[in-house]
């Protein structure tokens, strides 16, 4: 007989439950079953988490930088010592391929903390000078106190990792609540940091929606950080603002793959395909929305038709599958209901249906001949969906990029440097990849425009999202 997991919070750098003891059930999204449990945090265990975290403050932000890379640096030593266990932990609650998640997701992860480990060693104000007679002036960064973050379900251990280590990398601690329905591997990070930073540096908490709108009500944090819906985000934002706090938003995205007729129709078609279908399409960066020119639109439509129809998922020990399930069976019934409104000019060329089998699997799909205002090429899908556009000029395809509410990434497909660079420039997006799509690296921005909003991950500006800025002026003459 199993023994059904029951997950609790970690504060303090110990296992704790709530007072309530409500709890939601875990679902394996590759088999549909109920494994275990997480806890639901409620006011009061929120209330006393951030007070932990705010106890554990003072002194950690005391500590020298040198100080935060030791503990970063062990952290990530750990994250590979128990590599086998995070990968378990990911998989069995997110569904993803296995060989994925060790072989992309995992070594992001560590290498996102070992980044922060070096950079905290670099965060520094600005040059002293005299502006005032008789006067010196500085400026100094400092932490910003608590930081409450929240994190989707799309990645969730790259997500936990790439927020708690800029965040302890300035100074500040940390209450982190991940998705409800992917706590595992969050409150297995949180536990491994435990082990190498203060008591209190580092908290997790699971909940439900309610947990994150405590968290964003409470007192205590100075900064509130959300990787989520753009729904999500401008509650957060509403509720951060009335009491002058901090918003740190990276929300949703919609991101066009331009491809124009001098591109390599195959290579692109294997990187969007990779791009768009990978992790079942959860992610804001998928290039769900190909724009193609005239010229090569028939054969980039039967390019992606022909790679969506062997990319086939399936659960995470199959070696074989292209992607794993989607990550509820709520969110398999948003892509069908998106896919039961396609309009009738709208052409699907492969996929369209769930798989008939546990979980919450749904094929690759492509829908060609699209238009730019219909749904699915302005709304997120987060599904294995990918939307193709015909379109006649460079002019014609930059409006459609642009004319959706999304600016998080884009991709241009192209032999001819002078439009690669003009396009990069023109598209309304926080990354713009040339002839490649999706690839994320820790020393560059990560950011958005418009409703994606304006968050930056990643790089020294990641950094310095977790720090404030205060000018010292100190007299010195008569």
């Amino acid at each position: 007989m199993t023994t059904a997991l029951q997950l609790e919070n970690v504060v303090g750098g110990v296992r704790t439950g709530t007072l309530a003891g409500e709890v939601l059930p875990l679902v394996d999204p590759s088999t549909g079953e109920e494994f275990g449990t997480s806890p639901v945090t409620r006011w009061m265990d929120v209330d006393a988490a951030m007070h932990v975290a705010a106890g554990a403050c003072e002194s950690w932000a005391s500590t020298t930088p040198q100080d935060r890379q030791r503990a970063l640096l062990a952290l990530a030593e750990a994250m590979e010592s128990r590599a086998e266990d995070l990968v378990s932990a990911e998989c069995r609650v997110t569904g993803k391929q296995r060989s994925h998640v060790a072989e992309v997701e995992l070594p992001l992860a560590v290498d996102a903390v070992r980044f922060y480990a070096s950079a905290a060693r670099l965060l520094e104000g600005g040059a002293a000078g005299e502006y005032v007679a008789g006067s010196t002036s500085f400026a100094r960064r400092e932490p910003i106190g608590v930081v409450a973050q929240v994190t989707s379900w799309t990645h969730p251990l790259l997500l936990a990792a790439s927020k708690i280590a800029p965040a302890v990398a300035a100074g500040n601690t940390v209450v982190i609540k991940p998705a409800e329905t992917t706590p595992l591997s969050t409150l297995l990070l949180v536990e491994l940091a435990a082990e190498h930073f203060p008591p209190g540096v580092v908290n997790v908490i699971c909940g439900d929606r309610d947990s994150g709108r405590a968290m964003v009500a409470h007192a205590v944090p100075g900064m509130f950080s959300i990787t989520g819906t753009v729904r999500s985000g401008m509650e957060v934002a509403g509720a951060v603002a009335a009491d002058l706090k901090r918003a740190h938003l990276q929300l949703g995205g919609k991101a066009p793959a331009l491809v124009f007729e001098d591109a390599d129709v195959e290579a692109a078609a294997d990187r969007l395909c990779a791009a768009a279908f990978g992790n079942a399409g959860q992610s804001c960066t998928a290039s769900s929305r190909v724009l193609v020119a005239d010229e090569v639109y028939d054969e980039m439509v039967d390019a992606v038709a022909r790679r969506a129809r062997w990319m086939r998922p399936g659960p995470p020990e199959d070696i074989d599958a292209a992607f794993g399930p989607l990550n509820s069976a709520g969110q398999r019934d948003v892509v069908e209901s998106h896919l039961d409104r396609l309009p009738a000019h709208a052409r699907v060329v492969a996929g369209g249906r769930r798989l008939d089998r546990p979980g919450f699997f749904h094929e690759a799909t492509v829908v060609a001949d699209m238009e730019q205002e219909d749904e699915l090429v302005q709304h997120e899908v987060l599904g294995p969906v990918m939307s193709l556009q015909r379109f006649s000029g460079e002019q014609q395809a930059l409006e459609w990029a642009n004319g959706v509410r999304y600016g998080l990434v884009a991709s241009v497909w192209t032999r001819d440097h002078a439009r690669a660079m003009r396009l990069s420039r023109q598209v309304q997006a926080g990354t713009v990849w040339i002839n490649t799509h999706d690839q994320v690296v820790a020393e560059m921005p990560h950011s958005g425009f418009k409703h994606s909003a304006s968050a930056r991950d990643f790089g020294r500006f990641g950094l310095e999202e977790y720090s404030r800025v205060k000018h010292v002026l100190s007299h010195w003459g008569e």
